[in-house]
Order: C-alpha cells, then sequence, then structure tokens
C-alpha cells in the first residue's frame, strides 16, 4: 500500500451522475503523522457499485451521490477501509488503516485528491511548456507543471547551474535549478520511465565554467598550485559552426577551439516515501545531478519509478563537458530541449541507465570511486541478466572481455562511473524468448 504520487493544481471536475466516464484516476494526498504519502486511486463505476484499485491493491464498494465507501485488501490480505465526499474538484476522505505494529488495532489518517484528466483523443503530442520557476529539490511535494502521456513529447528551455536564462538574466536560484516536474500518466512504482532525448540546442552564445581541478582529479605535488585556480572562465559559442573558444585566451590557447556536445547535467524523478526531497545538486538511484556527458541528443534516459507520475526533472544545461567534469563546473549554459516519455510497466531498474544507438551504459554514483564502480558494474550485470537472460557467470565472461568503463563526474557530493558495452558484441547474444 505504499506506492506513493504528487499531483495538485491538475484537476478536472467530477462528474456524479449518468454520465460520468465508465473509469475515474485520482490522485490521494494521505497525511500519515505528518508525513505525507501519494497514491493512485482508480474507480470503475458501475451504477452505485465500485470497482478498481488504491495504490494497485484491488478495492470494492459503493458510491451513493457524492459519497464514495470502499474497501482496499493488499496482497497481505490486510484490509483498509475508506470513506470520501466529493465536492466539486476535490476529494476529502478518512481512511481507516491496520496499525502496523498492534495487530488488531486500527488508526485513521485523514487524506484528500484529486482527479486526474483523461488523455485527449488523437495521437501523441508534443506539448511546448514555457517555464515560469524552477526547482532547487528533487521533490514529490512539488506541483508538476504539465501532464503528459506515454509515447509525448515536451519541448522547452533549461538554463545555467547559476540560474541565468538565455537572456543573461537571473532567473532562479543556483545550483543547478530545474524544469519541471512533469506528471507522466500512467507511470507508478515499480516501473521504469524512458526519456528519449530528441532535441537539445544552445540558445545563447556564452558559457560559463572555472580554470579549477577538482581534488579527487589533483595529486598532492599540484596541490599548493592549485590554489591559485578557481577563476572564472567565460567561454563563447559560436552556434553556426559548434564550436566553443575561451572569451580572453592567453597565448598558449589563442587558438584552442572544441566542438561543443550539449548534454543535460541533471535529469531526475522524485525519490519515494520516507526518502526527504533531495537538492538538485545532489544524485541517488533516481537520478539527479549525474553531469554524464552521455546525456546528449540520440540517447535514451532509463530512470526508475518511485512516485505515480514519476515527476520527471531535467535542467542544468551544458555546451560541453570532459569525463569527469574536473574542473567544477562544465561549460555551463541554456539550451532548447525536446524529449519524449515512454513507461515500461512491471519493470523496474535499480539506478539510471543511457542507452545510445551503440552502447548501452550504467551510471553508478556513490562516495567513492570504487563504490560507483561497484553500483555501475552491478547495475549493468543486472541489464544483461534482465534483457539477455544471462547468468552470473555468463556477464562476467562477457565483461571480462568487453565492458568499458568513463569516470562520468568527480565533481559533486557523490562520484558517478559508469560501465558500458557495445551493442555490436551484444547482438552475438541469443536471447531468452518472450513469453
Amino acid at each position: 500500500m505504499l506506492r506513493r504520487l504528487a499531483l495538485f493544481g491538475l484537476c478536472v471536475p467530477l462528474a456524479v451522475h449518468a454520465t460520468a466516464p465508465a473509469t475515474e484516476s485520482w490522485l490521494v494526498k494521505t497525511d500519515m503523522w505528518g508525513n505525507i504519502a501519494y497514491q493512485t486511486l482508480v474507480l470503475d463505476v458501475e451504477g452505485d457499485a465500485l470497482s478498481g484499485t488504491f495504490d494497485g491493491d484491488t478495492l470494492v464498494g459503493t458510491r451513493h451521490g457524492n459519497v464514495l465507501d470502499f474497501t482496499v485488501t493488499d496482497t497481505d490480505k490486510a484490509t483498509y477501509h475508506l470513506k470520501a465526499r466529493v465536492d466539486g474538484k476535490a476529494l476529502t476522505g478518512i481512511a481507516d488503516d491496520p496499525d502496523t505494529n498492534h495487530p488488531g488495532r486500527r488508526v485513521s489518517h485523514v487524506f484528500t485528491g484529486y482527479r486526474l484528466p483523461d488523455r485527449p483523443s488523437g495521437a501523441a503530442r508534443v506539448y511546448t511548456f514555457t517555464p515560469k520557476d524552477y526547482a532547487n529539490e528533487f521533490s514529490a511535494s512539488r506541483a508538476p507543471v504539465l501532464t503528459v502521456w506515454p509515447g509525448d513529447g515536451i519541448r522547452t528551455q533549461t538554463i545555467d547551474s547559476g540560474g541565468v536564462d538565455e537572456k543573461g538574466n537571473t532567473v532562479a536560484l543556483f545550483g543547478n535549478p530545474q524544469v519541471g516536474p512533469f506528471y507522466v500518466m500512467s507511470a507508478e512504482p515499480g516501473d521504469t520511465l524512458a526519456v528519449h532525448i530528441k532535441r537539445l540546442r544552445l540558445n545563447r552564445d556564452y558559457a560559463d565554467s572555472l580554470d579549477s581541478i577538482v581534488g579527487p582529479a589533483l595529486g598532492q605535488s599540484l596541490a599548493g598550485k592549485a590554489q591559485e585556480l578557481g577563476k572564472p572562465v567565460r567561454w563563447k559559442l559560436d552556434l553556426v559552426r559548434g564550436l566553443a573558444t575561451p572569451a580572453t585566451a592567453s597565448p598558449a590557447l589563442a587558438n584552442y577551439s572544441v566542438p561543443v556536445q550539449p548534454m543535460l547535467g541533471g535529469m531526475a524523478v522524485a525519490p519515494g516515501f520516507g526518502t526527504p526531497a533531495m537538492s538538485t545538486g545532489d544524485t541517488g538511484r533516481f537520478g539527479g545531478n549525474m553531469d554524464f556527458n552521455q546525456v546528449v541528443e540520440g540517447n535514451t534516459v532509463y530512470l526508475p519509478v518511485y512516485q505515480p507520475g514519476a515527476l520527471l526533472y531535467f535542467g542544468d544545461a551544458h555546451a560541453l563537458q570532459g569525463d569527469g567534469e574536473t574542473s567544477q563546473y562544465a561549460l555551463e549554459t541554456s539550451m532548447d530541449v525536446e524529449v519524449s516519455v515512454d513507461v515500461i510497466k512491471g519493470k523496474a531498474v535499480q539506478m539510471p541507465r543511457v542507452e545510445s544507438p551503440t552502447r548501452i551504459m550504467v551510471l553508478g554514483q556513490a562516495g567513492s570511486v570504487d563504490e560507483a564502480t561497484r553500483a555501475a558494474t552491478t547495475g549493468l550485470i543486472k541489464w544483461l541478466a534482465q534483457d539477455y537472460g544471462l547468468t552470473l557467470s555468463e556477464a562476467a565472461q562477457v565483461l571480462g572481455s568487453s565492458v568499458h568503463y568513463t569516470v562520468a563526474n568527480l565533481a559533486g557530493r557523490s562520484v558517478g562511473v559508469a560501465a558500458s558495452l557495445d551493442k555490436v558484441l551484444l547482438s552475438q547474444l541469443v536471447k531468452p524468448a518472450q513469453p
């Protein structure tokens, strides 16, 4: 009963008469001793009879006018009795739940809810969204900015890590502000969200960075001299030729230019129930400030879903970043973004995955390179087992002959290591038959 959701402000009125739709989807917010749990309520209405699911568990009950009365039975045969009143757009009620610490006792929780919109008719759509503000936390409690359905696309803009937009205006607090969250209909805990990066385009002619070298990349022999580093560096972006050059170059760098590769430093879903909101500077199994330079146009990012609707965030636009983000900041800028989303039902990944046309990659994020390497390797082995049916012995043989490791990020509070395999080699594997 503890798959959770958050969505407020995306409501449509509930019809309580004969023309009501046969199936209604609601978002329920339950106050559990001051801790907010988010859950999905799906009601199938036939006359006065109710059936459906609450938080994925089966329910039966009745509706009389604007009063709902139903009982939920979970997989352990525990029962939850909920009574609610519909008042226009709002749903309010009391849940009578088992006391998990005292068999035979019951506890009561207040809940509220809002009805979700029905999917528009016709084919998948591409929605244009203009941000009005930005998030500095990956949170389940922030109101979604847009509701989309699997197959839909989103066109929007991101800003740089300092909160500066394409016009050079400060529009958000520094610290990797993100656009979102986007609520993806049908996404539930235990699913996987697939984010296809369709288009990343720089929309201003400069980026900012530092002349720094992060501690994990610097030997002791240079530590003293490195105290002089940390000065800002402005880069000119040639949007026509796709090149970045230092704006005020020393003689040695007077002819230095590098091809840009726009990427998103941040992409995440909301953490699950019991996990506090996370800073947009942090990472976890939900994604976060990954700063992995393969989160680029043409690739797909897979994230585990912990909240109904997934609640997708992204931002922290980079014009270019070397492996590890060793200068503390990449070439921080703003950009136009287009992504599309899909939901892989009933398939859970344990940590972020990235797929390119030629490689599969798993990003391990932890407090040390050793721990991040273990996480990335374990995640890649699980991918081989899940999609290719390999045993641990078979996976060991594939990794031992073919795995590649990349230090994705050394600049954050956690570090990232990516483990990857070439899809040409994987094409030789005999996949298990699909049920």
